[in-house]
């Protein structure tokens, strides 16, 4: 168990727990996630941390087809320029490893955001904490677990 699927259990929302056998050398975790599991690429979201104006963590969570729009997430945030944060300080604040970041159960809660795109779906899979295992959930559940919002965030 992780503290995300703790989490998940202890809010007694359904969910899904999938576990695939991670490859050390395939450094795209939701792609590898999405062919092993045999899932649509648009349903695994993956967990970004960003740091909103060089003062605060926050994080976007989005389709691993799509890429992050550092404008849109700190416009989210109520900022004004977003970068990717600084690894040793996302471990630090969530206590996952990088490739293992999941929105839910983090040490410190960040403050999330989730791309709208998730709200076309009955279920999506974010990583449960681990490299290798991914939970699916709801996305109003997601955004409920993670006092997350849906919002606009991919690139376009």
């Amino acid at each position: 168990m992780t503290p995300g699927i703790d989490a998940a259990c202890k809010a007694g929302i359904f969910h899904n727990i999938h576990e695939y056998e991670h490859d050390a050398a395939n450094a795209g975790y939701g792609n590898e996630a999405a062919e092993k599991l045999g899932v649509d690429p648009a349903r695994i979201f993956k967990t970004l941390v960003v740091s909103v104006d060089g003062k605060t963590l926050a994080v976007g969570v989005v389709p691993v087809t799509g890429m992050l729009s550092m404008k849109l997430v700190a416009k989210a945030a109520g900022g004004k320029k977003a970068v990717m944060a600084d690894p040793q300080e996302v471990q630090r604040r969530t206590g996952y490893v990088l490739g293992g970041v999941s929105p839910l159960g983090q040490k410190n809660r960040l403050k999330t955001f989730i791309d709208a795109s998730a709200d076309g779906f009955d279920t999506v899979y974010v990583s449960a904490g681990r490299r290798g295992l991914e939970i699916e959930l709801s996305p109003a559940d997601l955004a409920r677990l993670t006092g997350g919002q849906l919002v606009p965030l991919q690139q376009t």
